[in-house]
């Protein structure tokens, strides 16, 4: 909203300032820290009292987390108010790009939030079925990646006609690491980028299993990509680095700012021994941003390196239930991966730090892409 102050800048020339995506990203990180920590106590005492016990604890984790009953969830609240009214504030809101994240993002959160009313009150690890959970969660993302697919195309909406749309670039697969190589998807590509923005709200989703375990991960992708955001829509900054130029995407980066000024202050109250869980709601949410945001960029693959610990603890699930249904043994100890290595005798804290580090490593890594071209 701030940002209509730059048209002011010839009248007061300091309001030159709100032009800059940089500076805007900048404050939308310190107002979203600072939302969650002026807010973060009241909203931690309503959740305590409204949910009483608060979730049990999951069928499928370890014993020793039993001491964490009576931990209030649903904590994606406190990080999702603070991100919208950080966007709010600081984002331009004429660029369609910032409305369909925030669609995704608050989308996903009400599927997680629902499926966390229903454990609260019910008292059960159980939300709702998950085939209707998966259904909303494709049906929000086919909508979003098909005004992705608009916005990015010549003309943007203004230009959009159902009758031989010609999406072009904007419906294209780019490979990391070539500076060229494009893979058409026509209208696949809707399906495509659906299951991109599905697979990493369910990645972090799963990821979200120890305290502060998720947010960090997704603090440090949040800030690469945003950095991916901001160097993608600048025309000069793509040149140089060889990367492909995507229109108007240079505003989500006030977006993920917004999301890593919240995902701090919620670390504040989520570090051992947390006294909130993200829940579904933040992880779910949080998850999807991440993805819109790769599929807006262009770097969908990108997004597999930089979240690889969130494709590595889905893959967890997946190898350990594929495993017991056709041989009847497992491969873990426990699934997700991080339940694995407390089984192996890890601390939680070993296993929280050392999760972290591999993301750190694997950002750097999704980052080296943007000049091995």
């Amino acid at each position: 909203m701030l940002s209509f102050l730059a048209e002011f800048s010839d009248l007061v020339p300091g309001f030159n300032i709100f032009r800059y995506i940089t500076f805007r990203t900048g404050g939308a990180v310190m107002t979203g820290a600072l939302f969650v920590f002026l807010f973060g106590p009241l909203i931690i005492d309503t959740l305590r009292i409204k949910q009483g016990k608060g979730q049990p604890i999951r069928a499928d984790g370890p014993v020793t987390h039993l001491s964490k009953r009576g931990t209030p969830t649903m904590g994606g609240l406190m990080i999702l108010s603070g991100m919208i009214a950080s966007v709010l504030l600081w984002g331009n809101l004429a660029n369609p790009y910032v409305w369909i994240v925030l669609f995704v993002t608050v989308g996903f959160g009400a599927i997680g939030f629902y499926d966390d009313y229903l454990k609260v009150t019910k008292q059960t690890h159980a939300g709702y079925s998950g085939k209707m959970r998966l259904g909303l969660e494709f049906a929000i993302a086919i909508i979003a990646v098909y005004c992705i697919a608009i916005a990015g195309q010549p003309g943007g909406f203004r230009a959009a006609s159902l009758p031989g749309l010609d999406f072009g670039f904007s419906t294209s697969l780019a490979f990391p690491f070539f500076k060229n190589l494009l893979l058409d998807l026509g209208w696949f590509f809707v399906l495509f980028g659906a299951v991109v923005l599905v697979g990493a709200g369910n990645a972090v989703n799963l990821t979200d299993g120890l305290d502060g375990l998720a947010i960090v991960p997704v603090m440090i992708a949040a800030a690469s990509f945003g950095f991916i955001a901001y160097l993608s829509g600048n025309a000069l900054f793509a040149e140089y680095l060889q990367i492909h130029f995507t229109t108007g995407t240079g505003e989500i980066a006030v977006v993920c700012g917004a999301m890593l000024g919240a995902g701090l202050g919620f670390l504040w109250f989520n570090a051992p021994p947390a006294s909130i869980f993200m829940g579904d709601t933040g992880s779910l949410a949080l998850g999807g941003m991440l993805g819109a945001t790769a599929v807006a960029t262009k770097h969908e693959i990108v997004l597999a390196i930089i979240g690889g610990l969130f494709v590595l603890e889905a893959v967890s699930v997946i190898v350990q239930v594929a495993s017991f249904k056709l041989t009847g043994k497992r491969v873990f100890r426990m699934a997700p991966i991080h339940h694995h290595f407390e089984q192996l005798g890890w601390s939680e804290p070993q296993v929280v730090v050392r999760f972290w580090i591999i993301a750190v490593v694997l950002a750097l890594v999704g980052l080296a892409t943007l000049k091995l071209r």
